[in-house]
């Protein structure tokens, strides 16, 4: 799934996530900065239902609106895998390390 809060705000007419995150209080929905910058700039690592239900009546949008499918991001079994990836699907697991927020860590 792809979050487009942003542009959908945008669409909207709210440029800014301080403006969305005053919207959001108004409707009982109380968003730390940090939380805010995530929601606004990124893909979050979670989100309450109820906190979406929020999110779409301060916007006036759908569901679908916020959340974009990416169905060719999904692997189907018998799918032929090439390259690097099927190397490393056959050596087992990669690990990724990531940062306690969620987010890759920068590279090295």
């Amino acid at each position: 799934m792809k979050w487009n809060l942003r542009l959908t705000a945008a669409n909207k007419g709210i440029w800014k996530a301080s403006e969305l995150q005053r919207m959001l209080a108004e409707h009982g929905l109380v968003i730390s900065a940090g939380k805010m910058s995530g929601l606004w700039s990124g893909q979050p690592v979670s989100l309450k239902l109820e906190d979406l239900d929020v999110i779409c009546v301060v916007l006036g949008c759908e569901i679908g609106e916020l959340l974009l499918p990416e169905p060719e991001k999904v692997s189907r079994p018998g799918q032929q895998e090439t390259g690097q990836v099927a190397v490393a699907a056959a050596a087992g697991p990669a690990v990724v390390p990531r940062r306690r927020d969620g987010r890759s860590l920068p590279p090295a």
